[in-house]
């Protein structure tokens, strides 16, 4: 390593926030980024462990020793090009991934791991700043067609390396922008979509053709998809969200999360909102039911649209303040953790269960809970209501939609809804279609969806061509 000494002689320093009081004001991102001696210095502290064990934290396999010896000593421009070869969008994983390499980091075993997911920002932010980041054409181009079906994350990345195998690759989404999620899901406080809008550009110039607002099994029939094309790559997401079917479920103002965080993204990014029933938080009583990121997104919005308050609400108890390390270690703990978004004023309750939804004038006021222990049975004498004008249900999601494309398809579903297809070689039950990202896996992380759609990409490529160049 740069310094073989480094963990024991600096400090973790981290990023920092702007105060809540100036950031609840807008929707930009307010993330304090390091100064480049300060990324070097943080770089300076990973250890010369014997056993990367971020490498088994990180989805994409980020190669993440050499890049911060390589920031260490300041080969930014190449410790940009290390992190490019594993990992299509690091600003975005580099912004919303909870970084699992952290938590497998050998230094986590004290709670001060190195800070990874920043560094990694760091260099992709600084690539861009330079200019380092450019198309990859290949001036060798195929006679293959593909087309890949959404433009998440999986999608996103999919569509990329297969163009970059010189594939004539067309992208089809659904909405109006590309980004899936990672645009309508993610507020923009936690990622301007500015940095989806260059990768577009980035894609087209390397030959990827966005087809935006055609909804595949709607606009055009998926059956004609996979004749007029060599291969197909779904990669739709899982959006079929978990519903809440308690008494008063009918009631107004009881709403999915995704459609709340989805209207105020498109607002935010100007677009028309015809046909959307208004969802506002302003001078209400928020409930989010759900103790999840999509939960945490709905508070932090909730705070900037001027709610009179927000309580977030979970079944499972409340997890420990710290995890016993020599049990979780180098796995993804479960402990206590409070995003920015709950630090901003929410209050959090646990080993709740909703039992109805009551109201007045067909409105939702209140909520009727009850406290559970540990196996979900009720306490007896714990119930009691919680007022609430605006309720938000952030429970999750638990498979892709299945009417329109997946129903015209007919492809084979597994036992949990999702489309079957293993992670050697991404195949369906459909010959020539192929399937990644939530759309296969579930509901997951942005930087699950990255691998996947890389790895489908090189299945994809070795089914038209034979074999393949491109990196799983």
């Amino acid at each position: 390593m740069g310094k073989v000494t480094g963990f024991l002689e600096i400090d973790r320093q981290d990023r920092a926030y702007k105060p809540a009081s100036d950031r609840i004001r807008h929707y930009d991102e307010f993330v304090i980024p390091l100064g480049d001696n300060q990324v070097k210095r943080q770089a300076a502290r990973c250890m010369d462990c014997g056993i990367p064990f971020c490498h088994t934290g990180c989805p994409v396999n980020n190669q993440i020793p050499d890049w911060n010896d390589l920031v260490y000593n300041h080969q930014w421009q190449e410790a940009a090009r290390n992190l490019h070869s594993t990992n299509n969008f690091p600003e975005f994983t580099g912004r919303v991934c909870p970084a699992p390499c952290e938590a497998a980091c050998t230094l986590n075993l004290e709670d001060v791991p190195v800070t990874i997911k920043t560094i990694e920002c760091a260099i992709v932010d600084k690539a861009f700043e330079n200019g380092w980041v450019k198309p990859q054409i290949n001036a060798q181009k195929t006679d293959k067609r593909v087309a890949v079906i959404g433009s998440g994350p999986a999608g996103m990345a999919g569509a990329q390396q297969l163009a970059r195998a010189g594939h004539d690759v067309h992208l089809f989404e659904k909405n109006k922008k590309a980004g899936g999620l990672l645009r309508y899901g993610i507020p923009d406080f936690k990622l301007d979509k500015s940095l989806i809008d260059r990768r577009v550009e980035q894609m087209e110039a390397e030959g990827v053709t966005f087809h935006f607002d055609v909804h595949i099994g709607q606009d055009k029939a998926i059956d004609d998809i996979i004749d007029e094309y060599d291969a197909v790559l779904l990669t739709g997401g899982s959006e079929k969200p978990r519903d809440l079917p308690i008494p008063g479920r009918e009631l107004q103002g009881v709403h999915f999360a995704m459609d709340f965080l989805t209207q105020q993204n498109r607002r935010v990014g100007d677009e028309h909102l015809q046909n959307f029933e208004p969802i506002l938080a302003e001078g209400k009583h928020v409930v989010v039911i759900g103790g999840g990121d999509t939960g945490s997104d709905c508070i932090g919005t909730s705070i900037r649209q001027g709610c009179l308050s927000v309580t977030q609400l979970e079944i499972m108890p409340q997890p420990p303040q710290q995890e016993d390390k020599l049990m979780t270690w180098p796995d993804w703990p479960l402990k206590m953790r409070t995003s920015s978004s709950q630090a901003e004023g929410a209050q959090r309750d646990w080993s709740v269960m909703s039992k109805a939804f009551g109201g007045t004038s067909g409105h939702v006021s209140h909520i009727e809970c009850i406290r559970v222990d540990e196996k979900m049975n009720p306490i007896e004498g714990s119930k009691f209501e919680l007022k609430a004008d605006l309720v938000l249900l952030a429970m999750g999601f638990v498979h892709p939609i299945h009417e329109g494309m997946i129903e015209g398809a007919k492809v084979e579903l597994d036992q949990r809804g999702n489309v079957k297809a293993n992670t050697t070689d991404y195949k369906t039950s459909i010959p020539g279609l192929y399937a990644a990202g939530d759309m296969r896996r579930g509901q997951s992380l942005v930087v699950w969806a990255i691998r996947e759609g890389r790895q489908a990409a090189k299945a994809v490529d070795e089914f038209l061509m034979g074999s393949s160049t491109l990196p799983r």
